[in-house]
């Protein structure tokens, strides 16, 4: 057997068995906090409400198990099952050119992948999140959104995946930083076009409503320099009951978007304070410095790139007879997660702390007793675990379990 086979081979066992282990001592500690509320929300969230929220997560643990199980069959199949060489010898026997075979191979790729996913995403809408009382999508809108979504990827992604795979026959030794430099273009300008493009085609959006919180969000804003585009409510509710804010755009285009849902969840004072926490992303630059971390991440994988597409044991390792550009790139992004699994933990541990840092702006903004209520509102409204399983939680959460961030506001 091929070395870098059994190398693979270890990895995504390694990845997948951690996983599990980390999952597992999730529902049990969950579990085993399930009969009763943790002491500093005794007063703030009934044991109902914490059953509920056990209960959910350990609902979609159990799902996660399944999904992994599926993932790691599905790519073994993609790869050392022969799936992609065969998709290969079949585009390659209509005589394209390299480029529109490569670009017809890997479109096929996703495409299938993404119909393989319809299933669980069907389950995950209709069954896990109807049982909690959260889904209010309908079949036809499910249909619609997958529809749209499906066509916006081919006509984003079949332009994109040309360009790259033209860079890597075309630009030489150095493609790899072109190919880098135009996907970084691609990011800057999709997060531009997202807000006023991309996202009305699948939501509502309106201007917030004159009152008590658009006064106080315009306060707040001027208070803290931030100029955007305006403030606006996105119909969340035709598919969710979960409650959400964020900021979206770059430059002149950023705005600011409230669900629906989370309008009817919180009072004015708490929404401001939630406000003034992603304001804190702002003030301390999050944003840019996520947005230049993954540009560093992807240069540093298209090098990577470059040299494994030289290698034939990378080829032969997973399962490809004939190396092409195209493969190298499809072989190097479904197995490239296998290999980087490890870092999962410190991101998660640069996420937190820069929720702590927002949580400190908030303070400074709004004061801590608002922020704190409305965390615990959103906890409770999402049904969020208040009993995370520590060790799972370092290891995936982007955010700071509940009960660390609301002592941390408490002594704030």
């Amino acid at each position: 057997m091929n070395t870098f086979t059994l190398i693979f081979l270890f990895a995504l066992f390694v990845a997948t068995a951690t996983q599990l282990w980390l999952s597992v001592r999730q529902v049990h500690y969950v579990r085993n906090n399930r009969a009763t509320v943790p002491s500093a929300f005794a007063d703030k969230v009934t044991l109902a409400e914490h059953q509920k929220a056990a209960d959910y997560t350990v609902a979609k643990q159990h799902f996660g198990w399944i999904e992994t199980a599926v993932g790691v069959a599905i790519l073994l199949v993609w790869t050392l099952g022969g799936g992609l060489s065969w998709i290969d010898q079949l585009w390659r026997s209509a005589a394209y050119s390299d480029l529109l075979s490569g670009t017809a191979v890997i479109v096929s790729v996703m495409l299938i992948s993404a119909a393989i996913d319809i299933p669980a995403s069907l389950y995950r809408t209709f069954v896990l999140e109807a049982r909690f009382g959260f889904n209010q999508s309908t079949p036809a809108l499910f249909v619609a959104d997958l529809l749209k979504g499906m066509l916006l990827a081919l006509l984003i992604g079949v332009p994109l995946v040309m360009l790259i795979l033209w860079l890597m026959k075309s630009a030489g030794q150095w493609w790899w930083l072109y190919a880098w430099l135009a996907m970084t273009l691609f990011t800057l300008l999709l997060s531009w076009a997202f807000p006023k493009f991309v996202a009305p085609l699948f939501n509502k959006f309106k201007p917030l409503e004159q009152g008590e919180m658009l006064q106080r969000i315009e306060a707040l804003l001027q208070r803290c320099g931030f100029n955007s585009q305006g403030v606006f409510v996105m119909d969340g509710s035709r598919r969710s009951s979960h409650g959400n804010a964020y900021f979206t755009g770059f430059g002149k285009s950023k705005r600011i978007v409230f669900f629906d849902t989370l309008l009817k969840q919180l009072t004015p004072p708490q929404l401001e304070a939630v406000l003034a926490h992603e304001l804190g992303h702002f003030k301390h630059k999050h944003i840019i410095k996520g947005m230049l971390l993954s540009t560093a991440m992807m240069l540093i994988g298209f090098a990577t790139l470059a040299w494994l597409m030289q290698q034939s044991w990378f080829y032969a390792g997973l399962g490809v007879k004939e190396p092409s550009i195209y493969m190298a790139l499809i072989l190097f992004l479904m197995v490239s997660p296998a290999f980087t699994f490890f870092m999962t933990p410190l991101m998660a541990w640069v996420s937190r702390r820069h929720e702590f840092e927002a949580d400190a702006f908030a303070v400074e903004q709004t004061g801590a007793e608002d922020l704190s209520s409305a965390l615990v509102g959103l906890f409770k409204e999402n049904a969020g675990t208040l009993t995370p399983d520590p060790l799972h939680s370092a290891f995936h959460d982007s955010h700071p379990p509940a009960a660390i961030r609301i002592a941390h506001l408490s002594q704030a």
